[in-house]
């Protein structure tokens, strides 16, 4: 009686709408409007991730919940679905989806393809193609019911959804999961506004680098905040107005991994946003870092498929940190709820939405607790986006979007019956499934005393004929219902083809007819013997221990260490001392260094619980400073306009780099990460110390001035471009000239403006000039609170910008490369310039053919502070070498060439008060070398940066055993997973890019290492 009632239910549903309601639309034919009230009883109802109710019931009527409990009394007409033995969850919320979006269409375009600087949006909308704050989701939403029907099957009833494209994307819609109209599916507008870092399908020049992107962004909340204080708007933004209108909803950002959330959170601070951020499933590795900054998270379970690593070759080209990634990276979720970083989880990065559970029951395998799962599937994505009142939980009042399941959620076994969306019934498998499992006395043809075997589970069964006790026999077997298409060869050895049987269940016996290989016609009866006798297993009461892997280690890669360096006492005994100071070089020395600081120079020095290094016949100098670098940067020129002051390198450092490791490895301690050379006016400078294992804000070297890239020649004006990059203004040296001059007038009249706003009485009747990033920065330099490094070769040039700077108020701080500085020197003396050149690099382009190697010792010799840089990675390992070269080279001592990269360039920096010289009260910033820092067989053993040991050569040595024995053992582990049938992927070699000043475009945050404009160069795999 029960099968039958439910039958009836499940025919008269199918016509019914979803709730009695009146709607705007015409009706074409009688009004079937019943009441639809649902009564789901008996069941084990999952109300929310805290809250499991036992035989319990569910009432639903029309697309609403009426009631969730036990002893409820049912409303006459109620329909009644009896599901003793099974579940009932919330139906799961896609957090981060573009679920009925329209499909983005890029237009090709190659790099050097021809400039396009504005918006070929056409409308009263932003400048920029990539900010795009009007778009809404609901107005542009169409369902998509074979995507539906895909997010339906894995448990999902809602989504919220936007366009995933540019850098301010608009806000968002939830909508409900079903094939009726959009009306009914569309449940909220301007649920949350959302953000990144990638320009998108915009077309347009600017930006096109990440540090481009930020400024954009930056740029946008400054105007955006500008426009809405307007008092008299000079013109109407379409953009600005939705900008303003959308900041009163949650906000999202998306970044593609663990340093994006920390770039992404620094500028919600400087805005006072509180962004949720859907990372890049990367965020383990920055645990700490991640926590501090207390942001929640939209996380994916997009876990790499295991590398296939037969090959010697293949596997030579998988980094350690990819290999490690690949066994820790399903830990991800359970590291992050255990330090407890709030977060919702998405499909979305997952390769098919069919690995989804795969991937989220790997997770709780590895520690993820089911019911922290649950509710980052329910709850938690609501009560980010604020529509927790309607879906993520069981409540009277909420949608009737839920699940009927066979068992727990999250059992591999565990089959989806029903997914009720908005009252809607989803049918995902038949819970009403006949259990035809038995055995059966079988006669097949005439042949009686056969078997057939019915075993496996009740929705999959297993079908065996027996033979005889010896022959048995697996027929193909096709199931429709209680249908039954069978084909089999009783006897292989003399059946000439397949016998084919159409027969059906009776509830009872298995009866059909069909045809044998001869094609005469047969009777196939199977008659019910005896009933299958489930296998009761042995209840396992003991937990399955989570999956061992490796330690986390930062950075997170093969010279990563588990925990970071920490300042120690250390007492540096018998040494060779460079002071760099009067004193000289000073001869069986001690230096004590005590909480980061040089505490005492002098000898026969003790100090309480220091640890002793013995430094007999060793030289102790400070560390390097390399004036000039592009390492550790993902991204180095913002090469769309000739003045992009806006843009700051401290948004793109990338503390991973192995390059600081390898710089420490040097002797490098401090460097200052610039612009390239792409434009007349570039970006800010990052100044910073080479913190192996912190993250970016801790490398920085905090107080210390502002400095900014300039360039001169043949970069600027695109020379070697191409015929197509003939647009962007200057395209020769004289219009550099006007460049700069344009720039600083416009930073004059700017200025002015801000004095006059402040100078006010009373602002409240004024509008405030608007904040414009490009002209802060190029008012700072007019303020003496930032610096110029200007990237030179040429006299003329040089000559020019000298006569700029004079005639407008400015210094030029550092001429950079200044290869031609011999020939200037005392015009450059005069102006109070610096030098910083390279000790033998010529003949490499056209405007550098008259520089020499006696350069550096010529400006020494004039009077003007010189520096040796390396603007090269590899250079940079040994730049205590090219110093050297000026002993050679020009003649000076030892000591003035050390000065050349080690006080120098801190003079340069303006932080010689903290670095550059072993002094007491300076930084600890010092290098232990085995000899003479200027010999060619000098090498560092430590390298000392405020007091913490961030290389060690011995330790080193230990590192490269240990990066060795870690690949074996992930190795072998990736061979034990191929051999157990898990999917494989042949590697990629991956192609990690070393900038140099000149490097070409910028890597956007999507991009990240794998692509790049112009020349690429390898780093070795084993220590990335």
């Amino acid at each position: 009686m029960k099968k039958i009632l439910y039958t009836f239910i499940n025919i008269i549903m199918f016509g019914t709408v979803l709730r009695a309601q009146t709607t705007t639309f015409p009706r074409n034919g009688v009004q079937d409007e019943r009441p639809n009230t649902y009564a789901f009883v008996n069941a084990t109802i999952v109300s929310d991730a805290n809250t499991v109710l036992e035989g319990a019931t569910l009432v639903i009527k029309g697309s609403v919940i009426e009631a969730v409990g036990k002893n409820i009394t049912l409303p006459a007409g109620t329909q009644v679905i009896d599901l003793k033995g099974k579940r009932i969850y919330p139906s799961l919320v896609e957090a981060y989806s573009s679920y009925g979006m329209p499909e983005l269409k890029r237009e090709g375009r190659s790099f050097r393809g021809d400039p396009q600087f504005e918006s070929k949006k056409q409308g009263a909308y932003n400048w920029n193609q990539a900010v795009l704050p009007e778009v809404n989701a609901a107005t542009i939403y169409t369902g998509n019911p074979t995507a539906a029907d895909e997010l339906r099957k894995a448990g999902f009833g809602a989504a919220i959804t936007h366009v995933q494209d540019g850098i301010i994307r608009g806000t968002s819609a939830l909508v409900a999961l079903i094939d009726g109209r959009d009306q009914e599916a569309l449940l909220k507008t301007n649920v949350s506004a959302h953000y990144s870092l990638s320009k998108g399908s915009s077309t347009q020049d600017y930006p096109n680098s990440l540090m481009g992107s930020v400024a954009l962004l930056r740029q946008t909340y400054l105007d955006a905040d500008w426009y809405k204080k307007s008092k008299s708007k000079t013109e109407y933004n379409i953009s600005l107005e939705s900008f303003n209108n959308s900041q009163s909803v949650p906000q999202v950002f998306e970044v593609s991994d663990k340093l994006g959330i920390l770039r992404a959170n620094k500028i919600g601070k400087e805005f006072g946003v509180n962004y949720i951020i859907k990372g890049g499933g990367d965020e383990y590795q920055r645990l700490d870092e991640v926590k501090a900054a207390g942001v929640s998270l939209i996380i994916p379970l997009n876990f790499p498929t295991t590398p296939d690593v037969e090959d010697p070759f293949d596997a030579s080209v998988v980094s350690l940190s990819d290999m490690k990634h690949w066994e820790m990276a399903p830990a991800n979720p359970a590291i992050l709820a255990k330090a407890g970083v709030p977060f919702a989880i998405t499909t979305s990065n997952v390769r098919s939405k069919s690995d989804f559970w795969a991937n989220l029951r790997k997770a709780v395998e590895y520690g993820l607790d089911e019911k922290v799962a649950l509710a980052a599937l329910t709850s938690v994505p609501a009560q980010f986006n604020k529509v927790d009142n309607l879906v993520g939980s069981l409540k009277p009042g909420m949608l009737a979007n839920f699940l009927i399941t066979s068992d727990n959620l999250f059992k591999e076994s565990n089959v989806i019956y029903e997914n009720w969306v908005k009252g809607k019934r989803y049918v995902v498998n038949n819970m009403n499934i006949t259990d035809m499992r038995a055995t059966y006395d079988l006669s097949v043809a005439g042949k009686s005393g056969l078997k057939l075997n019915v075993t496996g589970k009740v929705d999959k069964p297993e079908f065996q004929i027996q033979v005889t006790d010896s022959v048995k026999v697996s027929p193909k077997v096709t199931r429709t219902g209680d249908l039954l298409t069978l084909s089999f060869k009783l006897d292989a050895k003399k059946d000439k083809g397949d016998t084919r049987i159409s027969a059906y269940y009776d509830g009872k016996n298995i009866k059909g007819d069909g045809f044998d290989a001869a094609g005469t016609p047969v009777k196939f009866d199977a008659i019910f013997k005896e009933a299958f006798k489930e296998a009761v297993a042995k209840a396992d009461t003991t937990k399955k221990p989570v999956p061992t892997i490796g330690k986390i280690v930062y950075p997170f890669n093969g010279y990563g260490a588990e925990t970071k360096p920490k300042a120690e006492t250390l007492l540096i005994k018998n040494a060779t001392v460079w002071t760099n100071e009067k004193d000289g070089v000073l001869k069986n020395t001690d230096v004590l260094l005590k909480d980061g600081k040089i505490a005492q120079v002098g000898k026969n020095l003790s100090a309480t619980g220091a640890k002793v290094v013995d430094g007999t016949g060793k030289h102790l100098t400070n560390g390097i400073f390399d004036e000039h670098s592009h390492i550790a940067l993902l991204s180095v020129n913002e090469g769309s306009q000739s003045v992009t002051a806006e843009v700051r390198m401290e948004d793109v450092v990338n503390s991973e780099d192995v390059n600081i490791y390898r710089q420490l490895a040097g002797g490098v301690t401090s460097s200052q990460l610039l612009h390239g050379s792409a434009n007349c006016i570039g970006g800010q400078s990052a100044i910073v110390k080479l913190k192996w294992g912190e993250a970016p804000e801790v490398m920085k070297i905090q107080n210390a001035d502002g400095y900014i890239k300039f360039a001169l020649g043949e970069n600027v004006k695109q020379a070697n471009w191409g015929d197509r990059a003939r647009i962007r203004f200057p395209q020769t040296r004289m219009g550099v000239e006007q460049i700069m001059m344009d720039a600083f007038l416009r930073a004059k009249e700017y200025d002015k403006a801000w004095a006059e706003y402040n100078k006010a009485a009373n602002k409240a009747t004024l509008t405030p000039p608007r904040r414009d990033l490009e002209l802060d920065a190029l008012s700072e330099i007019l303020n003496k609170k930032r610096f110029i490094t200007c990237h030179s070769y040429v006299q003329s040039e040089i000559n020019m910008l000298l006569k700029v700077a004079d005639s407008l108020g400015f210094k030029v701080n550092t001429f950079t490369h200044i290869l031609e500085g011999y020939k200037v020197a005392d015009k450059m003396k005069a102006h109070g310039a610096s030098g910083s050149t390279f000790a033998d690099w010529w003949a490499y382009k056209m405007e550098v053919k008259e520089a020499i190697p006696f350069n550096a010792a010529l400006m020494t010799k004039v009077g003007i502070n010189t520096s040796i840089n390396s603007d090269d990675a590899e250079m940079a390992r040994r730049l205590n070498q090219e110093a050297a070269k000026t002993v050679m080279y020009g003649g000076l001592t030892e000591e003035e060439a050390w000065k050349l990269v080690t006080l120098n360039p801190a003079k340069m920096m303006h932080l010689d008060n903290r670095l550059g010289s072993i002094k007491a009260g300076k930084d600890a910033d010092v290098v232990l070398w085995n000899e003479n820092p200027l010999s060619v067989y000098a090498k560092p053993e430590k390298t000392i940066i405020e007091g913490a040991v961030y290389f060690d050569i011995e330790k080193d040595k230990e590192l490269r055993a240990n990066i060795a024995a870690e690949r074996n053992r992930l190795i072998q582990k990736m061979l034990n997973s191929k051999a157990s049938g898990a999917p494989t992927a042949r590697p990629e070699m991956r192609k990690p890019r070393l900038f140099v000043c000149n490097s070409l475009g910028g890597l956007t945050e999507e991009e990240g290492e794998t692509r790049a404009f112009g020349t690429l160069q390898l780093q070795d795999n084993c220590d990335k």
